[in-house]
């Protein structure tokens, strides 16, 4: 299946909600028992509630902010540029660069070339464990152990690690380049069992609230650093909870869609890009690990939104980050993230106007020399406000 098609049904068993069911050996229960029983048992009633509670913690602050008022305020962008092998290229100027928003060139008003040397990166390494396997978190932690302790404990660039659990999210809130302690302390953490199973029923709205939560949070503490700042989250992905047995009215895709709008927006006006680092490695299903693909268009209007636009991957490949999958050696994912650290580009344009609220713009940035790859952000909301309920 190919990102951008977006069928009215997609088969739940495809999802990548349990992507660590390749590995049977890890858990009680087969995902396939688990999505035969939301299959089988879900009504659409208790969904609508579950749902309706999933979107609740980022929803209520947008809907008490007065509505903005539109604005033609520049649009900066980051953008990474990286040759075939992935090594950065630092010596581009401001005239290789060509900017599109929806297919119309705009001028390029601020440009400036960084490097991490000079001007640090915050880096949070957050390991998912309302998300993995109980044993896979173990290995996983292992690996961020790994690379924290790799070049005798002296990290690129400032680092924090979080954790995500069930019981919420714990960020250590000093950044430091000193590996080897930060690997200490990690060490020590106790990451307990999760109380939310896969097992669960309605484990997969549950975890996804949780997700949707730590990201708002994770959010609020970015923004009030005034940094940019790259997250590396350690996990298999998040509950894509979409799919022909999954119903929403229009007041649940309105809500969806306001909260595609305000995550968009307050990541980008955060500085902060999202990297999905998939710790199962090779025994990953590449149906279920692709699947997220589906959602990677950006969404312009209600009517189009899925709960699987509110992905981990989804949010990764749309700010810029990487997603990375197939590979069992995450201490080597992790440092491939941190590699867009080294060098970036501080982009500046202004949008046209805005014809309506919420209007969604699609960004495309090129270079003028072959073999290159160009990431950033690939779109962003005109006057974004919150949609209400209806």
């Amino acid at each position: 299946m190919t990102a951008g098609a977006r069928p009215d049904a997609i088969a739940l068993t495809q999802s990548p909600v349990c992507c660590m069911m390749a590995l049977p050996a890890l858990l009680s229960v087969p995902f396939v028992t688990e999505a035969l029983k939301m299959k089988h048992s879900m009504t659409r009633s208790r969904l609508a509630l579950l749902l309706s509670v999933a979107l609740l913690p980022a929803l209520h602050a947008q809907q008490t902010e007065p509505p903005a008022a539109a604005t033609t305020h520049a649009i900066h962008i980051d953008a990474v540029v990286d040759t075939k092998s992935g090594q950065p290229v630092s010596k581009l100027a401001q005239s290789d660069f060509t900017l599109l928003d929806n297919k119309a060139a705009r001028p390029i008003t601020s440009f400036k070339v960084h490097t991490g040397e000079t001007e640090p990166v915050n880096v949070i390494v957050l390991i998912d464990a309302v998300n993995t396997p109980y044993q896979m978190v173990a290995y996983a932690r292992s690996g961020i152990e790994k690379y924290l302790k790799s070049n005798e404990g002296q990290l690129a660039q400032p680092t924090a690690i979080a954790v995500l659990t069930d019981q919420g999210t714990q960020i250590d809130s000093s950044f430091t380049k000193d590996g080897n302690s930060l690997g200490d302390s990690l060490e020590h953490h106790e990451i307990g069992l999760r109380q939310i199973t896969r097992s669960a029923e309605w484990g997969g709205v549950e975890r996804l609230q949780i997700c949707l939560k730590a990201l708002e949070q994770l959010v609020a503490f970015v923004a009030a650093s005034h940094q940019r700042t790259i997250a590396i989250w350690v996990t298999p992905g998040w509950p894509l909870i979409s799919g022909p047995q999954i119903y929403l009215d229009s007041k649940q895709q309105n809500q969806i869609f306001g909260q595609i709008v305000a995550l968009s927006t307050r990541l980008r006006e955060a500085n902060l890009t999202l990297y999905d680092v998939n710790p199962v490695g090779v025994q990953e299903s590449l149906q279920r690990s692709d699947y997220y693909e589906v959602f990677l268009k950006g969404v312009s209007k209600p009517n189009q939104a899925q709960l699987g636009d509110l992905g981990i991957q989804v949010l990764a490949s749309q700010t810029g980050g990487l997603v990375i999958e197939g590979n069992s050696d995450v201490a080597g994912m992790i440092q491939r993230c941190v590699t867009d650290t080294q060098t970036w580009y501080s982009i500046g344009f202004d949008p046209a106007p805005a014809d309506k609220p919420n209007e969604y713009h699609h960004i495309e940035l090129n270079v003028n020399q072959p073999g290159l790859a160009v990431r950033t952000r690939d779109g962003y909301y005109a006057n974004p406000v919150a949609a209400p309920p209806r």
